[in-house]
């Protein structure tokens, strides 16, 4: 019997793991509606309030692949507590902040601890169930990671209409006590590793350098304009030229690189980052663009919005759990390409989207994307780790997490940028058609409130334009995100094949 078959109070660990995981994954999108309410309350403009974004995201991708190191150095444990603490302490100070300033720092506060919750969580799962319910682990972990997210923006309205902004971030506060007494008390304690790691500071920093580059251009390319922005320009010769460096230096460095080249031997998991950054990129694109078209063009309110956004989560949790007990019966890789399919069928539903639908076709191409998503993260999170010596555990967990916030940021620029330049296009198109030598625009033939020939009405048809451009572009988004997930659907086929079993691959692998 191994060990991991007879760790106790397995239950209570899993709630404590979940409690993390759920509270650090919830605030990469729980702030977003928060923040027109942050930016009037500390009176700043749109450009500075967005950092309270860029801020955790760049400062939490750029921690993330130090967390193998940390808990090599002090173990595992140890490390958790302190992100559990560090975190609760950061969001009290986000929280009771009075200035931009003061909030900022402290969202970087809470990247920087945040960043080794998801890593740690998923090695602590893997470590606590024996490789033959590895997938019932993944099972159980992943319902957090994705459906954190998609409840996110729907608990951070219902906050902020009935308390404030502030209660955005109180409301870690008693998860992460609650946690880390749960952590302190029930997980076993990992011994340091013998033979400890030294740490790479050269290479920490050029790989820092990168992140915080690409995230920031990633965050800020938008509202610059991309590359005909200075600024842009840049941050992406900066994340070049950190990553050019990196790359180098661990190439050519005597002692073991800051992300351990190990990693890159490994197949299995190469394949599995690439596809978790598509899944980031869809599910994060997503969530970017369904809560501001509710709200903007089809007029949901807050409340409305989130429960009619609410299947795709019940679709992900309800998936999880059928694919926790079949990816051990099921060949992974059907699984992989089915959640593709899946997902890539739901975006087809959304292409068919228009303003005078009814809250059914939402509901339903939701909860569809919710169920491929589901379908994706357990054997992606398996097959992932099927191969990967159990050391490097925690330091490939740390790259698959980077790898889909990443996705997740490349995501959410692409589809703000196609929105916007699409809707202008669009806008265009339609606009030609406003012109005296139009049939169809003779004033008896037109409402009065929309006669392109009197200034009230003039200013009236230009909004139904914008609106109409806007429902066009939305429309060229989700095609655009549906023939990425149609080409990703084939990486399935690229993994390893399983020799029998899922199961007995993976106890083979083990012996």
């Amino acid at each position: 019997m191994t060990a991991a078959q007879t760790v106790p109070h397995r239950g209570i660990i899993v709630l404590a793991v979940m409690m993390a995981t759920v509270m650090q994954v919830l605030d990469t999108t729980i702030v977003n509606v928060a923040l027109p309410y942050v930016q009037g309350s500390l009176a700043v403009s749109q450009d500075m309030v967005v950092w309270v974004l860029t801020s955790y995201i760049a400062a939490a991708a750029v921690l993330t692949p130090a967390t193998g190191f940390l808990s090599a150095l002090w173990g595992r444990k140890q490390v958790y507590l302190l992100a559990v603490g560090g975190f609760t302490v950061a969001s009290i100070l986000c929280g009771a902040s009075q200035s931009i300033v003061e909030i900022v720092l402290f969202r970087v506060l809470q990247g920087v601890f945040g960043a080794a919750l998801v890593p740690l969580s998923q090695a602590t799962m893997l470590d606590i169930y024996p490789v033959e319910r590895h997938g019932e682990a993944m099972a159980i972990w992943g319902t957090g990671i994705m459906v954190g997210p998609i409840i996110g923006p729907t608990l951070g309205g219902y906050l902020t209409d009935l308390y404030s902004w502030r209660w955005v971030f109180y409301v870690n506060v008693p998860i992460g006590i609650l946690a880390a007494v749960l952590i302190w008390i029930f997980v076993p304690r990992q011994e340091k590793e013998e033979q400890q790691r030294s740490f790479d500071g050269i290479g920490f920093g050029f790989f820092c350098i990168a992140i915080f580059g690409l995230q920031v251009m990633l965050d800020r390319g938008e509202t610059r304009d991309w590359l005909s922005h200075p600024e842009i320009k840049t941050e992406l010769g900066i994340a070049i030229f950190g990553f050019y460096c990196y790359i180098v230096h661990a190439l050519t460095t005597q002692k073991q690189a800051f992300i351990d080249l190990r990693l890159f031997k490994d197949r299995n998991l190469m394949l599995a980052v690439t596809s978790m950054f598509v899944v980031g990129l869809i599910l994060y694109a997503t969530l970017a663009l369904l809560p501001p078209f509710l709200h903007e063009y089809m007029d949901y309110p807050v409340a409305t919005a989130g429960l009619v956004l609410a299947p795709r989560g019940v679709g992900t949790f309800f998936a999880m759990m059928l694919v926790g007990r079949l990816v051990n019966r099921v060949d992974p890789r059907l699984l992989i390409f089915s959640g593709f399919c899946l997902s890539a069928l739901s975006l087809w539903m959304m292409r068919w989207f228009d303003l005078e639908m009814g809250m059914i076709h939402v509901i339903r191409s939701g909860l569809v994307q919710g169920v491929g998503l589901g379908l994706l993260f357990v054997p992606l999170s398996t097959m992932a780790f099927q191969t990967l010596d159990p050391q490097l555990r925690t330091d490939g967990s740390s790259l698959f997490t980077l790898l889909r916030n990443i996705g997740g940021s490349f995501g959410i620029s692409i589809v703000q940028s196609v929105l916007t330049r699409r809707t202008q296009m669009h806008h265009q198109v339609l606009g030609e058609q406003i012109n005296p030598y139009n049939p169809f625009m003779h004033p008896g033939l037109l409402p009065t409130l929309w006669n392109p020939f009197i200034p009230r009405g003039a200013a009236a048809l230009n909004a139904e334009l914008t609106r109409q451009a806007g429902m066009f572009a939305y429309v060229d988004t989700f095609f655009l995100m549906m023939c990425l997930t149609i080409v990703a659907a084939f990486l399935a086929f690229t993994f390893d094949k399983p020799q029998g079993s899922a199961q007995d691959t993976s106890l083979s692998v083990m012996e």
